[in-house]
């Protein structure tokens, strides 16, 4: 396990956008499309559409040309990362593509932050996104198949997140991270991405509080990416009997972006929840000086649970220091 201290590295702006389940849920986000195509003839033409958005409004807001971002580093769902490329393709910026399923976003922030702190460059956008739909028909099924789901399942969440950090200073400092082993437990059911996911979130959480010499109770909040309500029960259990540290901070981001009246199964998932609940919740709460992020990620392909092969899974950390 990898952990890393950053010297000069924050996050200075960031832009969201989601589809309508997530605008109707618990979290006031201000942009979205109103339906789950977007004026677009497909769902993943949708999602490529809301990921050029939330990328143009960071760098309007900021004033930035194509020239002043050194580095773009991103990752999506889709095969080949087909929305983060196809987005990508439209600027005239240096891209490195990661994937690490719903921990890409964090994966794509240490990245960043790694190169940013060198000083090789200046500023790096952070970029993910997710849909429902082209998940549905990636991993599982075509919804006009009507496959029934178990209450354990998690549901992608649609939308895209932009972030831009830099060494300027600014109100949130990317302060550490460690990168995550790939875990595999041998648990084969792709509908139960909690118990997959726990494990590896687990190590990644007590590598990072052993590496820096910390107890839990160093942050304010420990906010997980798409556990789900069984997935975020197991954690505190599975910490406490393996690794002896109970955790009274925790919040999972999939379990507080939809209302329970939406029948969302276990929560959300998708790479998008964690940056979404971070950027328009946690964040904007003001509440929270110290923040670790745990980006969770179930590296499964239909091919390989339609062999029966088990799924490995995998998380990584980052720690936010808030106005300090």
């Amino acid at each position: 396990m990898a952990s890393i201290i950053f010297k000069n590295v924050y996050i200075k702006d960031e832009e969201s956008i989601v589809g309508p389940y997530e605008k109707e849920g618990n979290i006031n986000f201000a942009n979205y499309v109103k339906d789950l195509y977007g004026t677009e003839k497909t769902f993943e033409n949708c999602e490529i559409k809301m990921q050029r958005w939330v990328f143009d409004n960071v760098l309007r807001k900021n004033n930035l040309k194509d020239k002043d971002v050194g580095i773009v580093v991103g990752g999506d769902l889709m095969n080949q990362l087909t929305a983060t490329s196809y987005n990508m393709k439209n600027y005239d910026i240096a891209f490195l593509g990661v994937y690490s399923a719903c921990a890409s976003f964090v994966e794509a922030m240490i990245v960043t932050a790694n190169l940013l702190d060198t000083r090789f460059f200046k500023r790096g956008i952070v970029i993910t996104s997710s849909h429902n739909l082209s998940s549905e028909k990636q991993f599982r099924f075509p919804v006009e198949y009507g496959c029934l789901k178990p209450k354990r399942a998690t549901f992608t969440a649609t939308g895209a997140v932009a972030s831009l950090l830099t060494n300027e200073v600014s109100r949130i400092k990317v302060e550490s991270a460690t990168i995550g082993k790939v875990i595999d437990l041998g648990i084969k059911d792709p509908f139960h991405m909690g118990a997959v996911m726990t494990p590896a979130a687990a190590l990644s959480i007590y590598e990072h509080l052993k590496d820096l010499k910390r107890d839990a109770s160093y942050y304010d909040v420990i906010l997980t990416g798409d556990l789900g309500e069984v997935g975020a029960k197991i954690l505190k259990d599975y910490m406490l009997e393996n690794y002896h540290i109970k955790l009274k901070n925790h919040l999972d981001a999939a379990t507080l972006l939809y209302r329970e009246s939406q029948e969302t199964f276990a929560g959300a998932s998708g790479p998008v929840a964690l940056p979404l609940v971070l950027f328009n919740k946690i964040l904007k709460e003001k509440k929270y000086k110290k923040i670790l992020i745990v980006g969770t990620g179930s590296l499964h392909s239909p091919v390989m649970c339609n062999q029966k092969n088990p799924i490995p899974a995998i998380a990584h950390v980052v720690s936010l220091e808030v106005g300090l």
